[in-house]
């Protein structure tokens, strides 16, 4: 793609208003915290430590509006508590040197810029902390006034967490939706499978469904009956839709006995949308009489018979422990597999330094981002103090807010704060000049606006941007700065901060097409690991290799997921393929999922504990699992792998006697071979 087509496409992409469900509830809450804080301050402490606060309490509710599992509180109380930190420490620093200030600036840029490496959430926590920083430490004129403006800001944080304990709306919310749109893909994918067989799935529910069902000790305890136990059934659902859809080692394509896998899979899919609803709204299931009479007779006679009756029976028995498992207080405990424990706050330090450390190397994505953030920001305070304009750190602040790792957001989103900026300023403008408010109007506004904000900021961030901005002119009209001392100088330093953003993208960039062939060789590995753990267990059916097969599912999980990620962050990057075109890379994509899928219906019918062992199928494992490593170093090397010591096994297995093994294997060596098919093209 051409860098013209990629900053037209990233352009349209900014303005984008997207559809989604909104919450004003949540947002209402937000705003009356804010209130209370800004009310709060001009009454007792004046206009500066107000709007002091009134950051505090702002961004410490944009923090609980992250993409986490964690506590909503607890998010509050770090984005307070963190921020107040940082505006001491800034003023100390800054108050009377402005080189001392700029290096402290450079210094926590970079350290924000590295902890993306502890998750999203975490690195938009800290990019934002950055940012209302630079506002916030030019609101003291005393270290005592500092230490007053701190804690004003902590009790922001402290406003917004005490609120959402007191008023929680929607309690588990997060995990209710997690849980039931993971129940709700596999309804559509029962119903993809009565016409396609062998249709694909989007693994991206459950393992969003996981990290939501993995809890603090504290939230374990808390968590709803209904939440227990049903990501688990849910696991173990798919691999028995696919097996019974499967022609291959299912029912033929046609005839009677299809028809009534199809009923059985219409059937399933009415259920887990009926459990699914029951778990997003905490209300008890209500499955159609039709459903539940094809369930409660799933072989129907002898229109089912061997490995599909068998998988008829288990898909109609899983779905029971479902539909029993989402009514709300079913009383159902976790199964061991689903308590997941998450480390608490103080145990995470030590993980997230773990993950720092691991990202300190030349081709790590997050490194780069920190060093670009760091000297685009130091850049931008130097050029806005050079500027012949007042309020310095606008093109700092913009810039440390739009850039992220990759090229797609940081560009856009420079796009979207410019434009929100343009049309935020503007309306705030023309109401500063209709109403002109005075201090406790101001401060109402501004309240009014961070509502807007915070209700539609899930819309786009070009649209969260326009009542940001909004939000900012109100506030320091509040403590008496007139609008057309704040409007000028905010556009100007946007742009000024959007163009060192994306300019800073271009000079050290982190592009993500030259990894796709890292991305391909992690995942081709991964599922070769998982389909060789798959044939041990056919190879020894009494030994205890569960614990391994189910490692190996998420790891295959993990690395299809990156690899999408990263596909779709390379297809809007202005750089050549480099060796794996966006055809192949789609094709050898396909091939992989098709792998994992073949591996999965091998596992659905993996023999019991007290059958013989497979013959043929230990040495068909090990062939494969050398095989696949030594593929993805091929794969790394613009090689194309070879796959003839699993062809070579999987002849010796001929004589084995178990048809479902034998069918399965084919096809998985099949797979591998439109695998290094499209790695020739």
């Amino acid at each position: 793609m051409s860098w013209l087509r990629a900053l037209k496409d990233t352009a349209r992409s900014a303005v984008t208003v997207e559809r989604t469900r909104l919450e004003p509830l949540v947002a209402a809450r937000a705003a009356v915290g804010l209130a209370l804080v800004i009310g709060a301050g001009l009454v007792f402490l004046g206009p500066g430590a107000a709007a002091s606060s009134a950051f505090g309490a702002f961004q410490a509710a944009i923090a609980t509006f992250q993409r986490s599992w964690r506590p909503r509180p607890v998010l509050a109380l770090a984005s307070g508590v963190t921020l107040a930190v940082s505006t001491f420490v800034g003023y100390l620093v800054g108050a009377s040197h402005t080189a001392a200030f700029l290096a402290l600036l450079a210094v926590w840029t970079f350290l924000a810029g590295l902890a993306w490496a502890a998750g999203p959430t975490a690195g938009i926590i800290a990019s934002g902390n950055v940012a209302i920083m630079l506002v916030t430490v030019t609101l003291p004129t005393s270290v005592a006034q500092a230490a007053g403006h701190a804690a004003m800001i902590a009790a922001g944080g402290v406003v917004q967490a005490l609120l959402i304990v007191l008023f929680p709306i929607r309690r588990w919310g997060s995990q209710r939706d997690a849980l039931a749109d993971a129940l709700a893909a596999e309804a559509d994918y029962a119903r993809r499978l009565r016409h396609e067989p062998r249709a694909a799935f989007d693994p991206q529910p459950l393992m969003t469904a996981r990290a939501a069902a993995t809890l603090t000790p504290r939230q374990a305890r808390r968590r709803p009956a209904e939440l227990h136990g049903a990501r688990g059934l849910a696991e173990r659902i798919r691999p028995v839709l696919a097996s019974l859809a499967d022609p291959a080692v299912g029912v033929p394509a046609e005839g009677p006995a299809r028809d009534r896998v199809r009923e059985l899979l219409a059937a399933a899919g009415t259920a887990l949308d009926a459990a699914a609803r029951a778990i997003r709204h905490g209300e008890e299931v209500r499955l159609p009489g039709p459903a539940l009479g094809v369930l409660r007779a799933p072989d129907t006679g002898e229109l089912l018979t061997g490995a599909p009756r068998r998988a008829a029976l288990r898909l109609a028995a899983l779905l029971d422990d479902v539909l029993e498992t989402a009514a709300p207080g079913s009383g159902r405990t976790a199964s061991p597999e689903d308590s997941l424990v998450r480390p608490t706050l103080p145990r995470l330090v030590p993980l997230a330094l773990r993950a720092v450390r691991a990202e300190l190397r030349s081709d790590s994505p997050i490194l780069r981002h920190a060093v670009r953030l760091s000297a685009v920001s130091s850049a931008g305070y130097v050029i806005g103090h050079a500027l012949p304009f007042g309020h310095a750190y606008w093109a700092p602040m913009a810039s440390v807010m739009v850039m992220r790792p990759d090229f797609g957001q940081t560009y856009s989103r420079a796009v979207a704060r410019f434009a929100g900026t343009l049309a935020g300023v503007a309306l705030a403008t023309g109401v500063v000049q209709l109403l002109q408010p005075g201090r406790y109007l101001s401060g109402l506004l501004a309240v009014v606006s961070a509502f807007l904000m915070y209700t539609l900021m899930r819309t786009g961030y070009a649209v969260s941007q326009v009542f940001v901005s909004a939000y900012v002119v109100f506030l320091l009209g509040m403590g008496g700065t007139r609008w057309d001392q704040t409007v000028p100088d905010r556009v100007a330093l946007t742009l000024v901060g959007g163009v060192l953003a994306m300019v800073g993208y271009a000079l050290y960039p982190a592009w993500e097409t030259p990894r796709l062939r890292t991305r391909l060789a992690d995942w081709t590995a991964a599922d070769g690991r998982y389909a060789a753990a798959v044939l041990r267990r056919y190879a020894d059916p009494s030994g205890a290799r569960r614990a391994e097969v189910r490692e190996a599912l998420l790891a295959v999980r993990a690395t299809r997921i990156a690899w999408r990620e990263a596909v779709a962050r390379a297809a809007g990057e202005p750089v050549r393929h480099r060796g794996l075109s966006r055809d192949a890379a789609e094709r050898a994509g396909d091939a992989l999922a098709r792998l994992g899928r073949d591996a999965m219906i091998l596992e659905a019918h993996l023999p019991d504990r007290d059958a013989p062992p497979v013959p043929g199928a230990a040495a068909l494992a090990e062939a494969l699992a050398g095989s696949a490593e030594r593929a993805a170093r091929e794969i790394r090397e613009r090689r194309v792998p070879d796959w003839e010591p699993v062809r070579a096994a999987l002849a010796a297995c001929a004589a084995a006697g178990h048809p479902v093994f034998l069918e399965g294997a084919g096809q998985l060596v099949t797979d591998l071979d439109r695998l290094s098919a499209a790695l020739e093209s």
